[in-house]
């Protein structure tokens, strides 16, 4: 299968997100590297669909891709991935709770160097950074250590959603997850094939569950659990 060269796919699921849907991805369209724009919507129930196809048609490298029912997060990152035509695939989410900018960085980074996978931390650098919820915060680091211990690849932060592969490395992986812990599903199975990653430091603006935050406590287990499976 051949690949566009120096576009990168930015994969980018939602559902439910029509307060943010529409700034997130012109966010992403302001910045100057060559891409396509995956938009996957996971079952959405509000206005984000109709957000999404005016985007796709107003941008040619904007593409919507609709599940009619709410899958997963994993679900949807599986699918981009399938349907991903660039040499670089990028993982961004939709929430404003990360950078444009910070991606942009992330993809010179694997673009520039001899690496197979670049991942943004929230745990190290001095970047900008606001959390609401240190029970996550805390829980977070936690998964993070327990990920290094068990894989001795060090990983500051385990659950960020700010992530850019190599095509040749991702799309040579089969991944099951259909729910949050794609997020470890991801870093494991693509460590088990390459060394050559790199963390760089992000910034944060961490979003209430009032403003629609979507991960619960539940999920911290499930990370436990992928964590050990993957192994």
């Amino acid at each position: 299968m051949s690949y566009s060269k120096n576009i990168t796919s930015i994969i980018v699921p939602f559902y439910n997100e029509e307060a943010s849907l529409e700034e997130s991805i012109l966010n992403l369209v302001s910045q100057e590297f060559k891409k396509e724009i995956i938009l996957i919507n996971d079952g959405s129930t509000d206005g984000s669909k109709e957000i999404g196809v005016e985007l796709s048609e107003k941008f040619k490298y904007i593409k919507l891709i609709d599940n009619n029912r709410n899958r997963g997060k994993g679900f949807a990152v599986r699918l981009g991935i399938d349907n991903a035509d660039g040499d670089v695939i990028a993982i961004y989410d939709a929430d404003l709770e990360y950078s444009a900018l910070d991606l942009s960085k992330l993809i010179e980074c694997i673009r520039n160097k001899n690496l197979d996978f670049v991942c943004g931390s929230r745990f190290i650098g001095n970047e900008i950074r606001k959390n609401i919820y240190f029970r996550t915060l805390y829980a977070n680091k936690f998964l993070s250590l327990l990920f290094t211990y068990v894989y001795k690849n060090k990983i500051t932060d385990i659950a960020v959603c700010l992530k850019v592969f190599k095509k040749e490395i991702i799309k040579s992986i089969d991944f099951e997850k259909d729910d949050f812990a794609i997020e470890v599903e991801l870093i494991a199975k693509v460590l088990s094939k390459t060394n050559k990653y790199k963390e760089i430091p992000i910034s944060y603006k961490g979003r209430s569950y009032k403003e629609g935050k979507k991960i619960k406590l539940v999920d911290g287990f499930k990370y436990i659990l992928a964590i050990f499976r993957y192994k």
